[in-house]
């Protein structure tokens, strides 16, 4: 017997908001190395978890995306997370204004509607060559075309009484519905760290639109967690008003 639909769920974070000046020599490295601004992300939760604690990240929920305004050369860095964020790390002089920090406390309910965007990166994995070793994974492959985006997006919408979960492919979905003609998609700069990380290069889309709520549950899990891969280096956030 399937269990019923959850009408409601309560999703509770903290939300801080980076503006930091691009020309100084801190933020600077993090726009050129991914794994540099996800140090910067990270420094504000020290002492939460166990150092050298392989899923820090995860344990807190700490998730993160920015934008960079190059005429202003100002960048803007949003960090949400499960546990409040310590950012006397930064350089003062690296801040161009005071970091801003609010508690989100929102319940969504079945129908609601809200504006979201979010960077993700997008990807779908290719099988492993015939006759690799068991357990062998695919390959990711990322996609660069907007329509592509599109309807890997689309593919993880879930329509008002659907499973949360694909049974055929094990795809988790969103918890919430959108026409996918109405979401706007861009692609945007890869992202990518130098030695030792050279195998790490991101490819990045935003997509904006509207969604409606279709499982609170499922919907606040997602907001929380993130969505797709690359979610250590500022995909995977979901910001919704």
């Amino acid at each position: 017997m399937t269990a019923p639909r959850t009408t409601a769920a309560r999703f509770v974070a903290t939300h801080t908001l980076l503006t930091l000046d691009a020309r100084h020599p801190y933020v600077a490295k993090s726009l050129i190395d991914a794994q540099d601004m996800h140090r910067t992300v990270m420094s504000g939760f020290r002492g939460w978890v166990d150092d050298g604690s392989a899923d820090a990240r995860s344990q807190m929920a700490v998730l993160s995306t920015w934008t960079l305004n190059l005429r202003e050369a100002l960048l803007s860095l949003v960090v949400q997370s499960q546990v409040p964020g310590d950012w006397s790390r930064i350089p003062r002089a690296a801040l161009a204004e005071e970091a801003v920090t609010l508690t989100l406390d929102r319940t969504f309910r079945i129908g609601d509607t809200v504006d979201f965007r979010t960077v993700v990166n997008p990807v779908r994995s290719l099988p492993p060559p015939s006759g690799s070793p068991e357990k062998t994974r695919g390959a990711r492959v990322p996609h660069t075309r907007p329509d592509h985006v599109r309807t890997w997006f689309t593919r993880r919408l879930q329509p008002l009484g659907e499973p949360s979960v694909v049974e055929a492919t094990g795809l988790t979905r969103l918890g919430a519905d959108a026409h996918p003609d109405d979401l706007g998609v861009r692609m945007l700069p890869q992202v990518s760290s130098p030695s030792p990380h050279k195998g790490l290069r991101l490819t990045r889309a935003e997509i904006r639109g509207k969604l409606t709520v279709t499982d609170p549950a499922v919907f606040v899990q997602v907001l929380t967690r993130g969505l797709g891969h690359g979610r250590a280096y500022g995909c995977g956030l979901i910001l919704v008003r």
